[in-house]
């Protein structure tokens, strides 16, 4: 962790949540015992870790805890545990939330006043980060404890909302509350949400951001990125995740186990001209499909050369990324229909559905694209409640 200055908030500026408390303290940070749910991605726009922020502002940290892939996001995915540690520093426990729990036990939390957590969202439903979240705030509930989000931007901005909402029958580690694939809020916004709408009761705070707009991608925030799990690199990555990571519910490599995950998708049996001749019928827009062939180093075929194609994003605004992922499944199942399959259980934890069932959240719609339903009538299909989304989300929203 950096022991650099702190960066002050500056009018105009982009500051973070963390930064935002550091420099106008709250009537409690002095006096409580504080929690803290983070990673090594949790750092400010100067590159200081959030526990040195808050233990050099005056706070006292009693415990830590730590999301999926572990305190240090060096853990890859899908049921890949971390054990509970030890910060020498701060001589605090870290708390693996990921591990023989994933949710804070009454023992973890009766040691602390506020839990504070301060996580890198990408946007996505199904990056667990918002459900860890939601069990957190929902075990406070039951303790009585007090929650304060520092909020984060939603890297791939907050005015594009897209996806079906998640079916109760579909209900997972990957998709805990009824929100689209694409849910166009920060993780302070969405810890709003599940109290406003999900039946969560706990006392929450959220630290909001200064200077944030709905609008903004990453690259507009002028922020460092830190990478928040192994498999999401760049900000980009996170552009594209939402679609497709629904690849990792069948035989076709998302690009784990290469230096672009989420960038590349194929296989050893994928006919790159067939497959790119019918994607361009689709009329994708904001993303360019290359051929490319590649060999991932682990995960789904691993050591053998895959055939594919590497997605380069044209035009953030334009793209929908939850279309392209559906597309590129519709395609290659399409031409492949005797190669391509579904990938069996377990994954993240659940062990009887289907992996790309608990993914998409419906299984209606993976029977629909088995039987060739055209794109326009699945979107169609999920709009109405979509819609309603739309306004429960509207008395949420922080920014403009």
């Amino acid at each position: 962790m950096s022991g650099e200055k702190c960066r002050r908030v500056i009018p105009g500026r982009m500051s973070l949540g963390c930064e935002v408390l550091v420099e106008s303290p709250s009537p409690w940070f002095y006096s409580a015992r504080l929690g803290i749910l983070a990673n090594l991605a949790s750092c400010s726009g100067g590159y200081v870790h959030v526990t040195d922020l808050i233990r050099k502002a005056g706070g006292r940290v009693h415990s830590l805890f730590s999301p999926q892939h572990g305190y240090f996001a060096e853990k890859q995915a899908n049921m890949r545990e971390s054990s509970h540690g030890w910060d020498a520093c701060l001589n605090a426990p870290i708390y693996s939330l990921y591990g023989a729990v994933r949710e804070p036990t009454e023992e973890m939390l009766g040691g602390i006043d506020v839990l504070l957590i301060d996580l890198q969202d990408v946007g996505t439903r199904v990056y667990t980060y918002g459900t860890t979240m939601g069990l957190c705030l929902e075990a406070a509930g039951r303790c009585g404890l007090k929650v304060v989000i520092l909020d984060r931007p939603n890297p791939i901005g907050g005015d594009a909302v897209e996806g079906n909402i998640l079916d109760g029958e579909c209900r997972s580690f990957v998709g805990r509350y009824p929100i689209p694939m694409r849910h166009g809020l920060t993780l302070g916004e969405l810890a709003r949400f599940l109290v406003m709408h999900c039946g969560v009761s706990c006392e929450l705070e959220v630290v909001p951001l200064k200077n944030w707009k709905r609008r903004d991608f990453f690259v507009d925030t002028q922020l460092p990125w830190f990478y928040p799990s192994p498999n999401m690199p760049s900000w980009e990555t996170a552009l594209l995740y939402p679609g497709m990571v629904l690849l990792e519910g069948c035989n076709v490599s998302e690009g784990r186990g290469t230096t672009l995950p989420f960038h590349l998708f194929g296989a050893p049996f994928l006919d790159q001209k067939k497959v790119g001749q019918l994607l361009e019928t689709y009329r994708l827009e904001g993303a360019a499909f290359r051929p490319v062939c590649f060999e991932p180093v682990c995960d789904k075929w691993e050591g053998e050369p895959c055939y594919g194609f590497q997605i380069h994003v044209t035009d953030p605004e334009k793209l929908r990324p939850y279309r392209l992922g559906l597309s590129v499944l519709k395609a290659i199942m399409e031409v492949h229909p005797e190669e391509f399959e579904w990938l069996p259980p377990p994954y993240e934890y659940e062990w009887e559905k289907l992996p790309i069932d608990i993914l998409i959240g419906d299984r209606k719609i993976r029977s629909k694209l088995e039987g060739g339903e055209a794109l326009e009538d699945l979107e169609g299909g999920w709009m109405p409640s979509l819609v309603e989304y739309l306004t429960k989300r509207e008395e949420c929203l922080m920014y403009t």
